[in-house]
């Protein structure tokens, strides 16, 4: 008997439920960081907390290219065919592959340690060794080799769609993590060093542990065939994902060649605490990220898959602008709470375009899914190319001229273009009944929202009335549909 289908309520039921749970460590995780910033700029200079923001930026590359094609292609591929020889081959390919790649990424980190700190920037001059350039690069090279292996790890609980285990492991990473990176930042007063050898202290010994778990699955096996498979599939996105560092990290490095001065760093730290802030939306896409995949390619029928990916588009835009809105409403009060040295406090007028440049990611990330269903990923690079060119020249005539804010700008018109460039192809190849008129309401209500906080007086209680305005804004316009107004007069107090 064929198993009946799931509904399209259901669905997206099970998408929330798994998101909620994947998304339960980046939760807890977000939370400690944005406990962890008064910390940060309290021990560390906006200079030195630059120069840790330029080497995570270059690790970011560095994780992708040792990553390869074959880390977009893993899941993808697990889907293929469900017998457990395939799966063990796939596994341990993939496993062995990996730890080649990064091995070779950290010797390259120790023996060029001190040419790379140059190349960067990082170089510190003076007697303060454990701040210098070189250590710090070793540091990033272990945390690299720590990031690509365990990822692969976690990578597999995904696979398997248990999402319980996998925030299992966040959570115990999180809980080394966090007291051993405020020993050495507050107690041994580290520095920038501290910081990085507290990130990866967590994630070393995790590694251990899972590797210890999945002994049983990681045998000597490697299918060469396999590998090559992975490549051919993933290297687009890889390529794709290369592009997008451009727009992700690159405006960190050319805010410090591009900017003159001795604050040249500074500004580099306090773009990073926007980051940091703006980062709120990635705990929302860390979750929906880590469940999307295996969600939509576990929907085997077509029709019942497109209808689930137009609702899905429509829904993450609009909790994805709501939160847009409060960030950028609240950003002067965040950065202030947040940073008690007047150094960082600029950082508060770029959050609100960093934070709507995650929106457009946020459709991104839904319209794409079309090149891993039909396996057609060649045009991923190309449409991330377009946005990593538009970003990098717009930084280039921004930057000089207007500092991190123009560097925001720039992120968030590539980000614009990438949805844009995506959908187009997607379209063609997997064609999607999406709302667009529902998503262009709800961007321009959030946008309006937004500029009225930006041009009015700023108050707390203008930024929390504007905040709670959105839904109903949206409301007034006819955004909402029968079904969805019925579910919502259900959770409204009944009236006698």
């Amino acid at each position: 008997m064929t198993a009946k289908p799931q509904s399209l309520v259901s669905q997206l039921r099970g998408l929330t439920r798994d998101s909620f749970i994947y998304g339960i460590g980046g939760l807890v995780s977000r939370f400690l960081a944005v406990l962890m910033l008064p910390l940060y700029t309290s021990f560390v200079s906006p200079g030195d907390y630059g120069r840790v923001e330029i080497l995570m930026a270059a690790m970011a590359v560095a994780v992708t290219l040792l990553r390869g094609g074959a880390n977009y292609g893993f899941i993808r591929f697990y889907f293929l065919d469900k017998d457990p020889d395939y799966r063990r081959r796939l596994v341990r390919t993939v496993f062995w592959a990996q730890m080649a790649y990064s091995t070779f990424g950290l010797v390259l980190c120790i023996v060029l340690a001190h040419d790379i700190a140059g190349w960067f920037g990082v170089m510190r001059n003076g007697p303060d060794l454990h701040g210098s350039g070189t250590n710090l690069v070793i540091a990033t090279g272990v945390l690299l080799w720590a990031n690509v292996n365990y990822a692969q790890m976690t990578n597999l609980f995904r696979a398997e769609q248990r999402s319980v285990a996998f925030s299992i492991a966040t959570l115990a990473n999180i809980a080394i993590t966090v007291p051993l990176t405020v020993i050495l930042v507050v107690i041994y007063k580290e520095g920038p060093l501290g910081i990085i050898a507290g990130n990866l202290s967590g994630t070393l010994i995790l590694y251990v542990i899972l590797l210890a778990y999945r002994r049983d699955q990681l045998g000597l096996q490697f299918d060469r065939k396999q590998l090559h498979a992975l490549n051919r599939f993933g290297l687009p996105l890889m390529a794709a994902a290369l592009a997008l560092w451009v727009t992700n990290f690159g405006d960190r490095l050319m805010l410090s060649k591009l900017l003159h001065g001795a604050n040249r760093l500074a500004e580099v730290g306090q773009y990073s605490l926007a980051n940091k802030i703006s980062s709120a939306m990635v705990l929302l896409f860390t979750a929906f990220q880590v469940a999307w995949p295996a969600f939509a390619y576990s929907i085997e029928d077509e029709t019942a898959a497109k209808r689930a990916y137009s609702y899905v588009l429509t829904y993450l835009m609009f909790v994805a602008a709501w939160v847009a809105i409060a960030l950028s409403l609240f950003a002067p009060w965040i950065v202030h709470t947040l940073a008690q040295k007047h150094g960082y406090w600029p950082a508060d007028t770029a959050v609100p375009a960093l934070a709507y440049s995650s929106v457009f990611y946020a459709g991104f990330t839904v319209v794409t899914i079309a090149t891993g269903r039909t396996r057609q990923t060649q045009f991923n690079w190309v449409a991330a190319a377009f946005a990593a060119v538009l970003n990098f020249t717009l930084n280039l005539w921004l930057i000089p001229a207007y500092g991190m804010l123009g560097a925001a700008y720039a992120t968030l018109a590539a980000y614009a273009l990438l949805m844009v460039v995506r959908t187009w192809n997607a379209q063609k190849i997997y064609p999607v009944a999406y709302q667009w008129r529902r998503v262009g309401e709800l961007l321009l209500v959030a946008g309006g929202l937004t500029l009225a906080g930006e041009l009015l007086p700023r108050s707390l209680p203008l930024a929390f009335g504007l905040t709670l305005a959105y839904p109903v804004a949206l409301g007034l316009l006819g955004f909402y549909l029968p079904a969805e107004r019925q579910r919502l007069r259900r959770l409204l107090p009944a009236h006698n």
